[in-house]
This record gives C-alpha cells, sequence and structure tokens, in this order.
C-alpha cells in the first residue's frame, strides 16, 4: 500500500490537473460472484498503478454494508492513458473475466471544480 501512495504522489505531481481525466465507476456484482471479483479488480488495480504511467490512481471499494456495490475512483493522466490502459493485458483479462460476474456498470465522468485541489491533495499525503 505504501508503494501505491508513493506512485500516486509522484505521478500527481508529474501531471498537469487540468488535463487528467476522472472517472468513478459504479458497478453492481452479481452476489455469488463477490469474492472471486474482488480478487481480479484488486489485481488489475495494483498492476494498472505499478505498470502504467498514465494511471495516476485506480481505488477500488464498496459502498458500507453492500459489499457488491462497487465503487472505483479512477484517475489518468489524460485520456491518451486511458486509451492506452484499456489495451494492456492486465485490464483486458480483467474485463473479460469478470464480464458474466456483473449485474450493472455505469461510468461517470468526472470534471473538477478546481483542478488545483488535485495536486495539494496529494502534496498532503506526503
Amino acid at each position: 500500500m505504501k508503494t501505491i501512495l508513493c506512485l500516486l504522489i509522484f505521478s500527481a505531481t508529474m501531471t498537469n490537473a487540468q488535463t487528467m481525466m476522472v472517472r468513478i465507476s459504479e458497478i453492481e456484482i452479481l452476489p455469488e460472484y463477490l469474492t472471486q471479483y474482488n480478487v481480479i479488480l484488486n489485481e488489475e488495480a495494483a498492476a494498472s498503478v505499478k505498470k502504467e504511467k498514465g494511471v495516476v490512481a485506480i481505488f477500488p471499494m464498496s459502498i458500507k454494508n453492500q459489499p457488491n456495490q462497487i465503487r472505483i475512483v479512477e484517475i489518468y493522466a489524460d485520456s491518451s492513458a486511458y486509451r492506452v490502459h484499456l489495451k494492456t493485458p492486465h485490464f483486458q483479462h480483467y474485463k473479460t473475466t469478470t464480464l458474466k460476474m456483473v449485474k450493472t456498470l455505469k461510468l461517470v465522468d468526472m470534471d473538477a471544480l478546481n483542478p488545483n485541489t488535485m495536486s495539494l491533495i496529494f502534496k498532503k499525503l506526503k
């Protein structure tokens, strides 16, 4: 976890916050697949942050007391980094192996109200 935080801090300081692509993935997992899905998701998120320069953060979590309701905060250096991410072997493995596990998926693209705040958040972690 410490390594991931260091990568987040480094990536955030090297990236212009105004060009970042931020998305929240809202995913409902079929209950019988939850354990298996979480293993695959955690592997994919860790690989993405570790291996891809353009991935600033992929932060999976679940709604409290609703473990099959997954939310993922995704931050990419820019939209081209996101397109590269979609083609990586680890993302393709995640997508193809979890397809049958997902009941619903909604991708919500976000705009920062104050892009300068993004870099301040990561500086605070130092």
